[in-house]
């Protein structure tokens, strides 16, 4: 059974100041709609302290389990999920474990608790994140590159706690599993006791963050331009249509990872960011796109594909926009990805239920415009929203088409691998509601070491030097804004 309390003692700090206090904690989340206004930025969702974490690394599945809920997870079902090669079917097994027996329409005792529930998202559940190099283990792929990472291909904790906050309400909501009454309680005793009762921005005890080196791309423009040519023949000789290709960039930084987030969020407002503190150092990602969204079975994704930058010049920003919408070349190259994310969809939604309400809209962020179109469906009664999950990843919009040979050359021709790049994160609640990004604008840090990767939607008629130059729009509000000890940030392309 569950509880909703409304958290009054923390209504005078705001939800990113108030998580600076949990983001040490192993694996905490901010699943976080900046300060975007748009209709997908409601909700803020802090998570701490999980009672089971699930990750899978190099095809090798991995269960930690706390001892609230150990007594619950028998032997046999431990040696099942060990065994599965879909860490997405592995998640369902765990997730079911742990709360399968709960009544979604017998969560809550009071029925106008049951009222505010309805209204907001995920509750508890799991949550986490889904690697680009997770659609190893989905697909047969081959492995050129090595795995030089050591953050996890796939990890999802499950939280029988959360803390939303309603922006539009300006309220927090503690939602907590009766299981975890105790836990719940020492966190919040320990944050009254740390957090300053007039301080709304201050977070000292975060290190500051800084670079300690120049940012280092793992291509020059020559070899970018090479790469695409290589790719463009590909595409002559018939194996696919679209290929997103990225580069990446790399350096070495010390303090707390969280205070690079706040830096970054600040600068981009975007819609999906979300931080993310990892064993090895965090994930910080500003993510503008939707990966996948279920709520009471109506399925939602908001592929992006289209970029031209932002200027402060009103009027030339202006044009950009008009010269994205009409762009014959950006409208093929979405209406391609729309297609096999109909196709994805389609797989486990009911017959003939895949929309497509919107279609070359236009959304704009402080350093580009993007042109984005929505699919929607129901899902399948025979079908789950882990299935669905498992069946669309990676998303479309990130890979090209057809998406395993998009994947095939993307493994040949980038340098490196993508790790968190072009996966998703996101949650999956107890009612099976789903909302999830694409991590685009997004960052690894582990060890010391930060990587960021920028790419774009390669097309028979994509121009080498606007593709390249659109990778640099794309990190424009990113890599100078995380700054050298200096303060200045040289960029060694």
């Amino acid at each position: 059974m569950l509880t909703i309390k409304t958290l009054t003692e923390f209504a005078h700090i705001p939800p990113q100041i108030l998580f600076g206090y949990l983001a040490p904690s192993a694996n905490s989340i901010l699943l976080d709609s900046t300060n975007n206004s748009g209709a997908d930025a409601r909700f803020d969702i802090l998570l701490s302290h999980p009672v089971a974490t699930y990750s899978m690394q190099n095809s090798q599945g991995h269960l930690n389990v706390n001892d609230i809920i150990r007594s619950e997870i028998s032997a046999a079902t431990y040696e099942q999920i060990m065994l599965q090669s879909d860490p997405f079917v592995a998640l369902s097994m765990l997730h079911s474990t742990i709360f399968d027996n709960a009544n979604p329409q017998k969560l809550i005792n009071a029925s106008e608790q049951q009222q505010l529930a309805n209204q907001l998202p995920f509750l508890v559940g799991a949550a986490g994140y889904a690697g680009y190099d997770t659609g190893r283990v989905l697909e047969t792929l081959p492995s050129i590159n090595a795995n030089e990472y050591l953050t996890p291909d796939f990890q999802y904790s499950i939280y029988l706690h959360s803390i939303i906050f309603d922006k539009q309400e300006t309220k927090y909501y503690l939602i907590s599993d009766e299981r975890a009454t105790t836990l719940v309680d020492e966190t919040l005793n320990a944050l009254v006791k740390t957090i300053p009762h007039s301080a709304k921005d201050t977070l000292s005890h975060i290190p500051p963050f800084a670079l300690t080196a120049p940012w280092q791309a793992n291509m020059d423009k020559a070899t970018y331009i090479q790469h695409l040519a290589q790719l463009q023949n590909y595409i002559k000789a018939g194996d696919c249509y679209q290929t997103n290709f990225a580069q990446r960039f790399t350096t070495h930084y010390h303090g707390h990872e969280y205070d690079a987030y706040l830096q970054l969020r600040e600068h981009n407002n975007a819609p999906f960011s979300a931080f993310i503190n990892t064993s090895h150092g965090a994930i910080l990602s500003i993510s503008p796109e939707r990966f996948i969204q279920v709520r009471n079975e109506q399925v939602e994704t908001k592929p992006i594909k289209g970029t031209m930058p932002r200027y402060e010049d009103n009027a030339k920003d202006q044009a950009s926009a008009h010269s994205l919408l009409n762009s014959e070349k950006n409208q093929a190259e979405n209406l391609m990805i729309v297609d096999l994310l109909r196709n994805d969809l389609s797989k486990h939604c009911a017959p003939h239920s895949v929309k497509v309400p919107k279609l070359f809209a236009l959304e704009s962020y402080p350093a580009v415009h993007h042109m984005v179109s929505t699919v929607t469906g129901k899902l399948a009664h025979n079908s789950s929203v882990f299935e669905l999950l498992s069946g669309a990843f990676p998303g479309g919009s990130i890979t090209g088409a057809p998406k395993v040979r998009a994947m095939e050359i993307i493994e040949e021709l980038e340098p490196h691998r993508r790790n968190i790049y072009c996966g998703a994160i996101g949650y999956i609640g107890i009612r099976h509601d789903v909302d999830s990004n694409i991590c685009i604008r997004t960052l690894l840090c582990e060890q010391g070491q930060i990587f960021c990767w920028a790419g774009g939607g390669i097309v028979l008629d994509s121009e080498a030097e606007q593709e390249y130059d659109e990778t640099l729009a794309k990190v424009s509000k990113i890599l100078p804004i995380l700054k050298q000890e200096s303060n200045w940030t040289k960029l060694n392309f």
